[in-house]
């Protein structure tokens, strides 16, 4: 199958069956090449139901996944989104691609740079930086909306801090192994939480997520 082709498949037997709705997204899911952001031996299982390591421990999320955390955020076009855990930087692509505003954060310099040379070569504009993105990205802040790749043990306040009110972050929170995907809204200074389902991501390491010697 060639990879246009295991795409659409993808879109429409993994994600509108389970609620993905929202047309941009699904726009930016066909669009995307999924298969540039897995390793080079890894890309004929790009569009399965299923994460895939790209080393350092590190994954890309299931496609499902990515689709319903980008949908939970209600984006709007040239809309400030901060990511944390550029990853791969499939999720960066997903969001640059419906006409956001990202910057992204990233632990390991190996990844951010991997992933920043995949988005230019594909004509994304998205800023990256090598650092702890529990602590997100004030220079640029705030943000509509903050999305967080990796699991941690509890909100981080220095994210809620650089999220505007009314703005919205997913992010999930839980133990080491089993967490929620959790919305927050920022409504004059409050949380509103709001669970989406269980979820198993990578850790979030940093200051205000889990200690950096914890593997």
């Amino acid at each position: 199958m060639k990879f246009a082709e295991a795409r659409k498949e993808m879109v429409y037997s993994q994600l509108t069956p389970r609620g993905i709705t929202d047309k941009n997204v699904i726009r930016a899911f066909l669009k995307v090449p999924r298969e540039l952001f897995v390793p080079y031996g890894e890309r004929s299982f790009a569009y399965e139901d299923g994460p895939l390591s790209i080393g350092a421990g590190q994954t890309i999320s299931q496609p499902y996944i990515v689709a319903l955390m980008t949908q939970s955020l209600k984006l709007k076009r040239d809309e400030k989104v901060l990511e944390i855990g550029t990853g791969s930087g499939y999720q960066a692509a997903i969001l640059a691609e419906m006409g956001c505003l990202v910057y992204s954060v990233e632990r390991y310099s190996s990844l951010a740079e991997k992933a920043g040379t995949i988005l230019r070569e594909l004509g994304y504009e998205v800023k990256i930086k090598v650092g702890d993105g529990t602590l997100g990205w004030v220079e640029f802040s705030p943000f509509d909306k903050i999305i967080v790749t990796a699991g941690g043990p509890r909100i981080p306040d220095s994210l809620f801090a650089q999220l505007k009110d009314k703005g919205r972050m997913v992010i999930p929170v839980g133990d080491l192994y089993y967490q929620e995907l959790t919305l927050v809204t920022r409504l004059k200074g409050r949380r509103k939480t709001e669970s989406l389902g269980g979820c198993q991501f990578v850790k979030l390491h940093g200051r205000e997520g889990w200690p950096e010697d914890l593997r």
